[in-house]
């Protein structure tokens, strides 16, 4: 099926954290056809982690070819749509496009010193009105700064122009149009550290606090946007680019969290729950992140934001390190062996602990093991911690919300790998106490890409057309009693009291 233009697809490209893929979506919003390549991981130092930025690109190109050739050319494609890693930061010459550095992904906790030095300074209240989040190793601005300090001449060249600063979708936007478009979208932006989400700027004091040049920084377009045309040479023809936003806020999209109130959350590597707050710029009282979930036709549109370091990862954990099982989905049918009575709790500190704790220097436990203990209590507690860790979002939400006078989440929609568990998604209702929906389309970060860019050439209409679009595959009910629940959620509190060090 095609649009009123006679183009069948919208192509999006999704670079993760451990892959790259390229999807073409038809105009009913369905997934047809698909390339994918894994990324390696560098990891140069306890709590580092890199990418090679020309793996990205080179990666992407190829997925893009082959899905391209699958679907029959790129006289197919209406629109290109960009979603990426968040806060991963990459520096590379503008003349050549080269990187000078290997990307220093979102997970890298190098500038742990350098948040604890401008906390200590009290920066962190000035930071948190203006860009809505906290000084943490997690978000780009820190990252930047490493790089500029510790590349020779870089912030020299930075202030001559000779130097761009990009996320992800920066570099490949830059790269797919040979050069011609150094831009990001407001989602992206916002997650720098570096960008007034109130004023929809680059904040000028934050970057004097870095010495940051504003000369390397990307412009900061709509997510719907003309964000450049790709060199023909690259995909066969001219492509328009017209749809970025970061993984978490295209997930949103894809999950048509339109209204104020409306909740998703992404179990991926990490876990990442958006809530929209509408028009208003909620100040987490909660030691949540206030983000922008979209700009469409330069309104803002906002959320509260936590995020988990370990969801999958933890169920990695599990295979690779621990040998319990042979492969992720092994983890569901374990679960459902395990003594009900275990009161063993994992905590996935593995590198830190995100939202609402925020403690770089946390490390993982377990706890409550007694001699009957095996690996089907031990893997089913490291699916609980995961709902364990977002009822600790869900519930600052709610608090951050009503003390603003909005309404609180009353249900989760929810997508990525882990949900494809039955026993995960019914675990996570009932330690929530509220119903689990999960859509039919399960790629929605790919799927809000594709939206993003689709809306701006007129492919699937507007929001209207995207809501309508989205579709439930499958609820869950919360079963459990409420002493139950909250008697383990206490012994999940306790847990973390004790690994905490801050």
């Amino acid at each position: 099926m095609a649009d009123s233009s006679g183009k069948k697809y919208v192509l999006s490209i999704d670079q993760g954290t451990t892959s790259t893929r390229a999807l073409l979506f038809d105009v009913d919003g369905t997934p047809v056809h698909v390339a994918q390549k894994e990324l390696p991981q560098i990891f140069p130092q306890d709590g580092w982690v890199e990418h090679d930025g020309n793996q990205i690109w080179a990666d992407t190109l190829e997925v893009c070819r082959a899905v391209l050739a699958e679907g029959g050319g790129p006289e197919q494609v209406a629109a290109i749509g960009i979603t990426n890693q968040r806060e991963t930061s990459l520096l590379w010459d503008r003349a050549t496009g080269e990187p000078l550095h290997n990307a220093i992904v979102w997970q890298d906790r190098r500038t742990a010193d350098l948040c604890a030095r401008l906390k200590s300074e009290g920066k962190e209240a000035t930071v948190q009105k203006k860009t809505g989040l906290l000084l943490d190793p997690y978000f780009s601005g820190t990252k930047l700064a490493w790089l500029l300090d510790t590349i020779e001449g870089a912030r020299a060249r930075a202030l001559k122009g000779e130097v761009c600063f990009g996320t992800i979708d920066s570099w490949l936007v830059f790269k797919l149009t040979g050069g011609a478009s150094h831009v990001t979208d407001a989602t992206n932006a916002s997650r720098t550290l570096l960008f007034n989400i109130d004023a929809q700027d680059w904040d000028e004091e934050i970057l004097s606090w870095f010495d940051i040049p504003r000369a390397l920084l990307p412009e900061v377009k709509d997510c719907c946007a003309a964000f450049g045309e790709t060199a023909p040479d690259l995909l066969g023809a001219s492509l328009p680019i017209t749809g970025i936003a970061g993984d978490q806020q295209a997930a949103t999209v894809g999950q048509a969290c339109f209204q104020p109130g409306m909740m998703k959350s992404t179990y991926g590597t990490g876990c990442f729950a958006l809530v929209n707050t509408g028009s208003a710029h909620v100040h987490s009282q909660n030691r949540l992140l206030s983000t922008v979930a979209y700009r469409l036709n330069g309104e803002v549109t906002y959320a509260l934001e936590g995020s988990i370091f370990m969801a999958g990862a933890t169920i990695q954990w599990v295979r690779d390190e621990m040998k319990f099982i042979s492969s992720a989905e092994d983890s569901e049918a374990l679960a459902k062996q395990a003594d009900p009575t275990s009161q063993v709790i994992v905590v996935p500190a593995f590198t830190g602990l995100g939202a609402p704790y925020w403690d770089p220097h946390a490390r993982g436990a377990i706890l409550g093991m007694t001699r009957d203990t095996g690996a089907p209590e031990i893997v089913r507690a490291a699916l609980e911690s995961v709902s364990y860790q977002t009822r600790d979002l869900m519930d600052a939400m709610g608090a951050d919300m009503e003390a603003a006078g909005l309404s609180a989440p009353n249900e989760l929609r929810v997508d990525g790998g882990m949900v494809a568990n039955n026993w995960f998604a019914q675990n996570l209702s009932d330690l929530l106490g509220r119903p689990v929906v999960r859509p039919v389309v399960q790629e929605t970060t790919a799927l809000g890409a594709a939206y993003l860019a689709g809306m701006q050439v007129g492919f699937f209409g507007g929001i209207e057309g995207v809501a309508a679009q989205w579709q439930q595959e499958a609820r869950f009910g919360a079963t459990m009693d409420d002493k139950t629940r909250d008697s383990r959620y206490g012994r999940w509190k306790d847990a973390v009291s004790r690994i905490l060090t801050v």
